[in-house]
């Protein structure tokens, strides 16, 4: 029998809730030709029940028990039994996205790399799905035939999970994981420095869950034998760099050192007083071994730490873990540490002028008496903005004059350009003066910014420009959506294209492929109908934790004219339900027409307080009960606080009066017949509305969505 091109290595030990969810996103796989050797590493729960119904109905799984010895040696165990020309592995919490394996199998086909490698997300029940940021930082775009030579960040690329690697290359090198904790990173860094070329995917192959219980192994970071594992898997790697290119070493050293070391010296904060003589020499062990050109560059508070740590002073390390922001206040300020702080809360449309809220501070200096300006940055000439000044939060968490409201006029708007206009800020605190960009967008308005029409044919869009910094594009003539019909069967979308003889395109963006849509095309105008029954039938979602597949729209011109079709059919999704199954039209975090199809889950449409009563709705899509809910620290444990529902013609509504709810992170669950609980979704268009701030004393509550879920912060 031939053997499959893939080997999957699943090691399980205690996943008995997670385990099933994993195996079915490997069993999806458009990629087919795999076996999956899952590896039991004496687990004491029903994790194996589950492993063996799934090598029971599906003849590619396999299992393999050994007595428990880690995750480490339950890799190599699965490399043992391994056949295929390709080898993967996958942690048995986590998720695969369907078209990972294949997308990097086709690329290692294409280039003959040793290994290549796709970003990942992070996800859990409570905020849903969201970048890694370790893989934003390395797979940003995609990367064929590269090399850590060329592509240096890749010495961040720590994780052996989002690979696919060609298992001759695996063989010639003898790789083998240590029985560690944080084995990945000494095999992972020996493969880039051993490779010819690796290949590297911009798309999510990956979804690394993060429990509530906080209970992974990267999530007991502050427990003793984790970090004694933490110090020696970074000296594995230490050494195998002594010898590697000057900037390859220089990034692992300051990698190391703002990670690792900090990690380290955070837990100062958390363990017995017992503990605090090994966890001295342990972060010495980890401190001597990093270049002192690294260590210098370090902030100022982060070195008396690496003083504190050379003189074994366990009673300052405790205090600076406990409360670092106080023991910072005592020391002396260098200029360099008074920098321009800022960030966008909320963005709006205010009798015609785009509103930005924020604030804006110098570190480390009061913000009263101080100057602030605020210009518009556009084709390199700057506008001066009328800018209102505020109390609000700052960053030592007090209410000072921080806050801004600046305003941008029509006739600024209309000057403005396709390219991103940014905003300069310039503040002025005694004699010390600061200037940037404007950034640090937060969650609600300024991450979901609404756009709107200028004129006839201009659409004004705020959103990320440089480097993320915030800013505004003008459109002209856009090809857009203007309204949407429903029919039993069908959404009909009407809409205007920027050019002539227009050809319209749905496209997957995270698993490729586009079809074409069927157009009535008057002039400009258009009309285009979508089935909605075929993408109910077709479930195969490419987000493997929300079952959820997002397409997007695309027009195209005969002489190659192309333009993403942008949303300015209203305020409001469109949606139907169906079988369990939803499709809902509505925009992206850039304004354009979205279409997402997935498993029902709830998603709120409004918030608003109601006296002293708060009131979320949306549509109504089932029977479910709603709960305000916070989990407890460091537990899958919570406590939730019911809400009393009604429903009307226009859907749900959860009511819960604001005072049972205490000072918390609460999120908003629904909970069906079945039992089945989920985070409630936040529709975009509500996102454009928030975050809902609303004061009853002592308490003020924030609504805003995190990852697409509904939050409530209550201080």
């Amino acid at each position: 029998m031939k053997p499959p091109r893939l080997s999957v290595v699943v090691p399980f030990y205690n996943v008995g809730a997670y385990i099933g969810d994993c195996l079915d996103s490997i069993r999806r796989q458009t990629w087919t030709d795999f076996e999956a050797i899952l590896v039991d590493d004496g687990s004491p729960d029903d994790s194996a029940v589950v492993a063996k119904e799934f090598c029971a109905r599906d003849p590619r799984f396999r299992i393999v028990e050994q007595d428990n010895a880690g995750l480490g040696p339950a890799r190599n165990t699965g490399l043992e039994q391994a056949s295929g020309e390709y080898v993967t592995f996958v942690d048995s919490d986590d998720l695969v996205t369907r078209h990972g394996f294949g997308l990097l199998i086709k690329a290692l086909d294409q280039t003959g790399s040793d290994f290549a490698g796709g970003n990942a997300r992070r996800f859990n029940n409570s905020y849903g799905v969201r970048p890694s940021w370790l893989h934003g930082q390395t797979f940003t775009v995609d990367r064929l035939a590269t090399h850590i030579s060329e592509t240096p960040q890749l010495v961040l690329d720590r994780m052996v999970w989002n690979k696919v690697y060609r298992r001759s290359f695996w063989d010639e090198y003898g790789y083998r994981f240590p029985a560690i904790r944080y084995e990945d990173y000494p095999v992972t860094l020996k493969a880039h420095l051993d490779a010819v070329t690796v290949d590297t995917i911009a798309a999510p192959v990956y979804y690394w869950r993060e429990r509530e219980s906080g209970d992974s192994i990267t999530q007991q970071k502050f427990q003793l034998a984790n970090i004694r594992d933490r110090v020696v898997s970074a000296g594995l790697v230490l050494d195998e760099i002594e010898d590697a290119m000057p900037e390859i070493r220089h990034r692992v050293h300051a990698h190391f050192r703002q990670i690792d070391l900090h990690a380290i010296l955070s837990a100062f904060g958390t363990v017995p007083p017992e503990e605090e003589q090994h966890l001295v020499e342990l972060s010495t062990e980890l401190l001597d071994r990093l270049d002192d050109a690294v260590l210098a560059t370090s902030p100022r508070l982060a070195q008396l730490q690496f003083d504190a740590v050379r003189a074994g002073d366990a009673e300052l390390l405790r205090m600076i873990a406990v409360d670092p922001a106080a023991v910072e206040e005592q020391l002396p300020i260098a200029k360099t540490d008074l920098t321009l702080a800022t960030s966008v809360r909320e963005v709006a449309w205010i009798d015609g002028e785009l509103s930005v809220r924020g604030t804006a501070e110098i570190r480390h200096l009061q913000s009263k008496p101080s100057s602030l300006r605020i210009g518009l940055v556009i084709a390199g000439r700057h506008y001066s903005l009328p800018v209102r000044r505020y109390p609000a939060t700052d960053l030592r968490g007090s209410q000072s004059l921080v806050g801004f409201e600046a305003r941008v006029s029509k006739e600024l708007l209309a000057k403005c350009p396709a390219g991103p206009s940014h905003f300069d800020v310039r503040l002025r605190v005694g004699g010390i003066r600061r200037r940037d960009l404007l950034r640090g967008q937060k969650a609600g308005s300024p991450g979901w910014p609404a756009g709107r029409w200028l004129d006839g044919t201009s659409w004004i869009q705020p959103g990320p420009g440089k480097d993320g910094a915030f800013a505004v594009r003008r459109l002209s003539d856009p090809c857009r959506l203007t309204s949407v019909e429903q029919t039993p069967d069908a959404l009909v979308l009407h809409g205007r294209s920027s050019f002539d003889d227009p050809t319209l395109f749905v496209s997957r963006p995270l698993s490729g492929g586009e079809v074409a849509l069927p157009l009535e095309v008057h002039g400009r105008d258009f009309t285009a109908r979508l089935p909605i029954r075929p993408i109910l039938e077709e479930i195969n979602p490419d987000d493997p934790f929300s079952q959820r597949t997002t397409r997007a729209f695309r027009m195209r011109g005969p002489e190659g004219q192309e333009q993403v079709l942008l949303w300015t059919a209203g305020e409001r999704l469109v949606s139907h339900a169906e079988g369990g199954r939803v499709v809902m039209l509505t925009r992206s975090t850039g304004g354009y027409v979205n279409l997402h199809e997935s498993p029902i889950r709830m998603t709120a449409t409004a918030a608003v307080a109601a006296g002293n009563m708060l009131v979320v709705r949306g549509p109504d899509w089932g029977d479910v009960s709603f709960s305000w809910r916070r989990y407890l620290p460091d537990s899958d444990d919570h406590v939730d606080v019911p809400c009393r529902r009604t429903v009307s013609d226009d859907g749900w509504a959860a009511v819960v009066e604001m005072a049972a709810l205490e000072p918390a992170d609460w999120i908003l669950f629904a909970t069906a017949l079945d039992g089945t609980t989920h985070a409630v979704q936040c529709e975009p268009f509500l996102s454009t509305r928030l975050p809902l701030t609303i004061t009853r004393n002592p308490h003020t509550l924030a609504i805003r969505p995190r990852a697409g879920t509904l939050h409530l912060e209550v201080t």
